[in-house]
């Protein structure tokens, strides 16, 4: 008898679990391989699976840079990836790893940009936002350490409340949701994960003075351990809404006593530009940032 109890409570237990995860929202985890989740999205000869799929190289080059995205678009969430960057004298290379609504005209997107320098400089990380089309929120940070040495994991946690941007879990960025002070924040439209390698030396090395040597190319960087959880779009309706996604729990509706002291040292010790300081783009300091971002 008391087997025979053991066994039926065992039976509801898987019972009540499964009926979870019917009833439960699309929230994806890691994939096993890069082409589970994602696609190349332009130049598929420059970019090359390793270890079965599990890490891929990008290669830049004078012919082509390449790009990647996911499959799905997500609302709300965070994605993560460990990215090794183009080593040595990268100056003039961009690689992207950022979230895009992909859409014409009202665009929402959270980039993470990583400007190539010449041997021995740091390396600037670049985020931007935007919200219902309006961007041109830039901010450069030092890394303080070297990215091309060895991966470091880049991540974008995305939530009703803000958006943080981290690296190696050290917040660098946070941009708040304002829109109880008529401020933009992106939570209508889902976006796609991307991520490019490409030559913009009239830009991205100290405002484009340090042009690309090409005879250093072929230009490499490496990505592994993709993370992706979020709510997939097309998917349940209910899952964005739903408040009992981990993202969307108390815990990380602000930043942690240990995250702000991290925040606060970057911002202090290694951050170089802040668009909300640089009075000869914005004569009058954007609403946000009076607000706090």
């Amino acid at each position: 008898m008391a087997a025979l109890t053991f066994q039926s409570l065992k039976n509801a237990l898987v019972w009540l679990f499964l009926c979870g995860l019917a009833l439960s929202p699309p929230v994806w985890g890691r994939p096993a391989t890069f082409l589970q989740d994602f696609r190349v999205t332009w130049s598929d000869a420059h970019i090359r699976q390793i270890d079965g799929g599990r890490a891929i190289q990008l290669i830049l080059d004078q012919n082509s840079g390449c790009g990647f995205a996911s499959k799905s678009k997500y609302l709300f969430g965070r994605v993560s990836m460990k990215i090794k960057l183009v080593p040595g004298d990268s100056a003039g290379t961009v690689t992207a790893f950022y979230m895009n609504s992909d859409t014409d005209t009202v665009r929402d997107e959270l980039d993470f940009e990583f400007l190539g320098n010449r041997t021995g400089q740091p390396y600037t990380v670049q985020t931007n936002v935007y919200a219902h089309g309006k961007g041109d929120r830039e901010q450069r940070v030092n890394l303080w350490f070297d990215p091309a040495a060895d991966f470091h994991t880049y991540s974008i946690m995305w939530n009703h409340h803000h958006v943080v941007f981290s690296v190696d879990d050290v917040p660098i960025r946070v941009y708040k949701n304002n829109e109880a002070r008529g401020l933009p924040y992106p939570k209508f439209q889902p976006m796609g994960v991307f991520s490019t390698l490409w030559e913009a030396d009239d830009w991205a090395t100290r405002g484009g003075l340090e042009k690309i040597d090409w005879r250093r190319a072929p230009f490499y960087a490496y990505y592994k351990d993709f993370d992706i959880e979020g709510c997939a779009v097309p998917g349940s309706g209910a899952c964005a809404s739903n408040p009992s996604n981990w993202w969307e729990a108390s815990a990380y509706q602000q930043l942690s006593a240990v995250e702000a002291r991290r925040y606060r040292w970057v911002r202090v010790n290694h951050m170089i530009y802040d668009y909300c300081t640089d009075k000869s783009r914005y004569p009058v300091t954007p609403p946000e940032c009076e607000a706090g971002i």
